[in-house]
């Protein structure tokens, strides 16, 4: 089990809130949001959770490779735990995740996703710490992976995301004129995803964002939802930009400590640092549902570095690009840098049938990972999808989805051969919650 003393944390902190709480009873229980335990002295407890067993199929348009691959996997297995004590102004949220796969599909995923603690201010500022979802990243990554409009999130998300990080998070809403809001985030993390036991590699990691709500807030937290089962019943919008400096990344996307690691002269760490920044909008009426997201990053590379570390701990001095030592752009090279934008639409009919589009597009920079063949170096992917929604709300849903995407030359395929010609990629998901 990973991180064994976060989970002790958590575990002692939710004993001794539910300790607290005397005489909890069943308040409520909606199918996808959770059993409800309330007491008398207004404490509030919830347990939720949900699966989604997943099919995918991929396909070469290669005429030399004619083969299918198909993949079967649990994409998702997650239990959260939240509370709220009113009286006392306290909220925390612990979840775990059993499937062992990452938020993104990108390899193995971490056991612990949340474990945060909050405390209201005042009834319009809350600070939290802990491990949390970080609103630095593109505005998909503020929404649950069950509330999701299409079986997957797009190629954006996966590119340029951290997902979760371990710091100090505050937040606010506030009612400006006519209805209107405004939601301002400001961050201060380490930098490195998710929590980091062993060596802390880099400094820290300083970020906000800046969300107007126009039309007011959406009803039943819709803002963090995709499709629009409420139905909203006049317009909701959301649009916001975001921005975070990370000092000294030792990974691609600042999504996992010491990964990637370089030294100077003199056997010091010396990394580069990493700027991203993004603008996004969230529309929902009577159905209707229409999310857009623009994200870009750049490097800063120290001019001291000489050295890399390699994967199996050696040091190397060479820094080839093209045959040429090239310090700057071997290290630019590693990292995800470049742009993105997602724009993505759906209607959900009142029979709970829901058909909905995505168009997702990367622009890598010269050197950038988003060059690489086997991984990315496919700028255009074009996606249809149809859900039905067994019951009203996220409790079930069955989702389908086909994407075509343009591999851009010098593409490979999962088994890092030369491809010729596209991909399509078939997918199948049912998710139930409690």
């Amino acid at each position: 089990m990973k991180h064994p003393l976060l989970l002790t944390i958590g575990f002692i902190l939710l004993a001794s809130l539910t300790g607290s709480a005397q005489s909890l009873r069943l308040h409520s229980y909606t199918p996808g949001e959770g059993l409800t335990f309330s007491s008398e002295n207004d404490y509030q407890m919830t347990l939720r959770g949900y699966l989604q067993p997943y099919f995918e199929v991929k396909k070469y348009t290669d005429t030399n490779d004619p083969d299918l691959y198909p993949r079967f996997r649990m994409r998702r297995l997650r239990l959260r735990l939240t509370g709220n004590a009113p009286r006392q102004r306290i909220d925390y949220r612990f979840q775990i995740d059993l499937s062992g796969t990452s938020e993104v599909g990108e390899g193995e995923s971490d056991f612990l996703l949340d474990a945060w603690v909050a405390y209201q201010v005042t009834k319009r500022i809350k600070i939290s710490f802990g491990q949390r979802a970080t609103p630095t990243d593109n505005r998909e990554l503020t929404m649950g992976s069950q509330a999701l409009q299409l079986v997957e999130r797009s190629r954006v998300t996966s590119a340029f995301a951290s997902i979760r990080e371990f710091g100090l998070f505050a937040q606010g809403t506030f009612r400006t004129w006519k209805g209107s809001y405004i939601r301002p985030y400001l961050t201060l993390t380490n930098g490195d995803g998710l929590n980091a036991f062993r060596e802390d590699y880099g400094g820290l990691k300083v970020g906000g964002r800046l969300d107007f709500l126009p039309f007011g807030l959406f009803t039943n937290f819709g803002q963090f939802r995709q499709a629009d089962v409420m139905r909203e019943r006049t317009p909701k919008l959301v649009f916001g930009g975001n921005m975070s400096f990370n000092r000294g990344m030792s990974s691609r996307r600042g999504r996992a400590s010491g990964t990637i690691l370089y030294l100077n002269d003199l056997n010091e760490e010396s990394l580069p640092d990493y700027l991203k920044y993004g603008i996004d909008f969230l529309f929902k009426y009577r159905g209707f549902s229409a999310l857009g997201e623009f994200v870009g990053s750049q490097a800063f590379v120290p001019d001291d570095i000489t050295q890399r570390i390699r994967n199996n701990g050696t040091i190397s001095p060479n820094f080839l690009v093209e045959g040429e030592q090239d310090v700057e752009n071997y290290v630019k090279g590693r990292m995800m840098l470049g742009t993105g934008f997602n724009l993505q639409m759906g209607y959900l009919f009142k029979n709970r049938i829901s058909v909905d589009a995505r168009y997702t597009h990367l622009n890598a920079d010269q050197h950038s990972f988003l060059n690489n063949g086997t991984f990315y170096n496919r700028p255009n992917y074009y996606t249809m999808g149809c859900s039905y929604y067994l019951i009203k709300g996220y409790g079930a849903k069955i989702q389908a989805s086909f994407t075509l995407v343009d591999a851009a030359d010098g593409s490979n395929d999962i088994n890092s051969n030369p491809i010729e010609g596209n991909e399509w990629i078939g997918r199948l998901m049912a998710s139930f919650a409690f």
